[in-house]
């Protein structure tokens, strides 16, 4: 519990503290920490004194370097090294290559029942999951870890009271409490001790007030006029927008109207309005300023919706959100446009991307499911027939994510029967491309534009001083125009400079625009920067990077035995084959539940109800597995292939039954999507948690020192796995994903087909055996 507890705080962490792309490396570190630790378990056999009161010390000692770990990754300043992110990682791999001893050594113990203590083991992981969101949203990030040390400080007390050391037991509560203590005084603490003072290599903002939940960190800087802003993971920002509609005057209705984002409310002023993300309410300023008196503001986040906007800093925007014209809803954007029953004649989404992570997102470089040829297909049939879709998007050149934008569109526009996209599409483009990138603001209207619509288009660009990058019947040459004039756009997109091909909810990619071939190029000529580079496209390449990581991390952990030990990979033919069925399996069920939690973010709305609900019904029902696998499969191998190929043919059908039946089903109340969610996983759940319990037991029969050899081989393919998951979601899809990893699962099942009963040698005993649950 305490270790997936820390492993979930951290990434929400180095979300802060570095760009959002560096929290899927709080996982690598985690496995890596699992992986050697399990190994190192061996070394710490060989010491002296009862294993439960060595398992103590362990564990309070665990609780001090989880707060060592905190001290290091916030203590970083302006711009860190490649050496302080180096001190960072085995700084921050240290508790868990505690952990990874502590868990293999309580294992080996007791390993004649490893089916039950795999069931625990499992069940303390989803109790951690649990933890995670209501510790996060009650004490924030800092604290959040700090109560992992804790739990690590209680289990010590847990161990030294099985030990039967009164001393051990008292230390260990002492300790507990004291870090209980601390945590209050942290949290209550107007200047904390562990709290995050530089972000993105800057130091933060003078900021008012800051208040963490399972989405993010916010903090609000007011201004000396009334107004303020808002900040998300200390990075990206809105504005509070402080107007008073009822004495608005000619000026201020200049500058909300004047605007590239104020696009549809010149062409439709007075629209019944939805705007998705409206952060600190600009948008919904716009509206109102133009007519409108029926504004729906959807915002993911209910710190900036509820705590700032309707609560604590109310009179910042002059009670915008408290308007009876105005109604706010908390709920992601596409979820609530997919079960609404009205149409809107503006639907708006200006830069909506906070560039955090959520703990999900960690897993899947991906921030929402906004941006897809699905949800712009969700916006168009959500439409009046005079209505129309408004995105703001960075602006480059040559242009990506804008152009990309039509993409989406052309496909969408295409489904509902529109067969000429470029009668549909304004695009016009506010400040400089030097940078941070300019503005380009994308409008689609469900029907073609008419000529009334174009001419207050042409006014608004005029004067707005806007370049005007397309309009139909403009005979200006450039990229849009060539995109939506092109008689083969599939053709266009595969050949442009970057990947502008439209995603899918399969592969939902939308930020991530460097096409694989131009990787290198990139990394070596775009600009640093820049949004493109820092905020966007970096993350693959760093994807890479956490690829060569692994890889080192894998050959690390596989070269310990032999290094530390003075183990050999065993010669026999039969054991040496059947290794291979752990490093299978290991990396089939990350890569099934990292396509689960991708794939179920559209159906319950949020990243972190996908990670929580996915997460615990996974290793809820693995450990029901592995408790009953004793029973249902023992060590009959006809059995274990049959468990292997039910994991295969389940996941196949989840694999396509989340893509069709969930999306229809997406309307549904929460509630009800939970208990859909869970029923759907838990049979899945606990097939997948029978063949590792099952196959060690096999194992020990037939060499059981090679016990050391499955815990590496499960470690490094957890590692490669987690990494590997998200080159095939990015590049080839989520049901693809989750299809690989269940071929992952008929591969262990060729490796037990071969297994003869000619090959099993004669048993042998090996003190200190682990295992790795997953």
């Amino acid at each position: 519990m305490a270790t997936l507890l820390l492993e979930l705080s951290l990434t929400r962490i180095f979300s802060v503290v570095f760009y959002y792309h560096m929290a899927f490396l709080a996982i690598s570190i985690a496995l890596f920490g699992l992986g050697a630790g399990g190994v190192f378990s061996y070394v710490v056999a060989n010491w002296k004194g009862p294993l439960y009161a060595k398992l103590g010390r362990l564990s309070g000692v665990n609780s001090l370097l989880v707060l060592l770990s905190l001290t290091v990754i916030l203590a970083q300043g302006e711009s860190p090294s490649n050496w302080s992110l180096a001190l960072i990682y085995f700084t921050t791999a240290l508790p868990f290559f505690v952990s990874g001893t502590i868990v293999s050594l309580a294992v080996s113990e007791n390993i004649s029942r490893i089916d039950r203590v795999y069931f625990y083991d499992l069940l303390g992981a989803a109790g951690g999951c649990l933890l995670l969101v209501p510790l996060l949203n009650q004490f924030g990030g800092p604290c959040t870890v700090i109560a992992a040390a804790v739990c690590f400080a209680v289990a010590a007390a847990i161990w030294h009271s099985i030990a039967g050391s009164v001393g051990g037991r008292a230390g260990s509560v002492a300790l507990a409490l004291a870090l209980v203590a601390f945590l209050t005084y942290n949290q209550r603490h107007p200047v904390p001790t562990f709290d995050i003072r530089y972000a993105k290599g800057k130091k933060l903002q003078t900021e008012t007030w800051s208040r963490w939940n399972s989405i993010s960190r916010i903090g609000v800087q007011l201004g000396k006029d009334g107004g303020g802003m808002i900040f998300i993971d200390a990075d990206a920002s809105t504005g509070i927008a402080n107007f008073d509609f009822d004495h608005l005057t000619p000026q201020e209705h200049r500058d909300l109207l004047e605007q590239g984002m104020a696009l549809p409310y010149v062409i439709r002023p007075g629209a019944k309005t939805l705007v998705i993300g409206p952060g600190g309410g600009w948008d919904v300023s716009r509206a109102l300023a133009s007519g409108s008196h029926d504004i729906t503001a959807v915002e993911i986040n209910d710190i900036i919706a509820t705590t700032v906007m309707r609560d604590k800093y109310a009179s910042a925007s002059q009670g915008l959100y408290l308007r009876p014209d105005v109604h706010v809803h908390v709920e992601d954007g596409r979820s609530f446009v997919r079960r609404s029953t009205d149409k809107f004649q503006v639907i708006q989404a200006t830069l909506v991307d906070t560039w955090a992570s959520t703990a999900a997102g960690a897993f899947a470089l991906s921030e929402n499911n906004l941006y897809t040829t699905d949800a712009f297909h969700d916006y168009l049939s959500h439409l009046t027939d005079d209505g129309m879709v408004c995105f703001t998007r960075w602006g480059f050149n040559p242009p990506r994510e804008s152009l990309r934008l039509i993409s989406l569109a052309m496909a969408a526009l295409n489904q509902l029967g529109e067969t000429q996209p470029w009668r549909h599409v304004i695009v016009g483009r506010g400040g400089t491309v030097e940078g941070w990138g300019a503005q380009d603001t994308v409008l689609v209207t469900r029907k073609p534009l008419d000529e009334e619509d174009i001419a207050r288009a042409k006014g608004l660009f005029a004067a707005a001083g806007m370049e005007t990058v397309y309009l139909p019947g403009l005979d200006v040459h450039n990229q849009f125009r060539d995109l939506l004039l092109s008689p083969n756009p599939a053709a266009y997109e595969r050949n442009y400079t970057f990947d502008i091909t439209p995603v899918t909810d399969n592969r939902p990619f939308f930020f991530f625009t460097v096409q694989p071939r131009d990787l290198w190029n990139f990394i070596r000529t775009a600009s640093h920067d820049s949004a493109d580079y820092n905020a966007v496209n970096k993350g693959v390449p760093l994807l890479f990077a956490l690829m060569a990581i692994s890889l080192v991390a894998t050959a690390l952990i596989l070269l310990m035995p032999p290094l530390v030990l003075g183990a050999r990979l065993p010669q026999h033919k039969g054991v040496r084959s059947f290794l291979l069925y752990f490093l299978f399996i290991g990396t089939g069920y990350i890569l099934i539940e990292v396509g689960l939690i991708q794939k179920f973010v559209l159906f319950l709305g949020h990243p972190t109800y996908a990670l929580t609900v996915v997460i615990f019904s996974m290793l809820t029902s693995s450990g029901l597995g592995s408790f009953a696998s004793r029973k249902l499969l023992g060590g009959d191998e006809g059995r274990l292939i049959k468990a292997l190929g039910c994991v295969a043919l389940l996941t196949t059908l989840l694999a396509f039954l989340v893509s069709g039946v969930l999306s229809a089903l997406v309307w549904l109340p929460l509630p009800f999507k939970i208990v859909m969610t869970v029923a759907l996983l838990m049979p899945l759940g606990f097939v997948m948690g029978m063949p590792f319990p099952t196959a060690l037991r096999r194992l020990e029969e037939m060499h059981a020192p090679s016990v050391r050899w499955a815990w590496s081989l499960n470690a490094a393919s957890s590692v490669l796995g987690s990494v590997g998951a998200l080159v095939c979601a990015i590049y080839l899809g989520l049901i693809q994903t989750l299809v690989i990893g269940g071929l992952f699962y008929l591969a262990a099942l060729a490796v037990v087909a071969r297994l003869t009963t000619a090959e099993i040698p004669v048993p042998e005993s090996a003190p200190g055996r682990v295992v790795l649950g997953h």
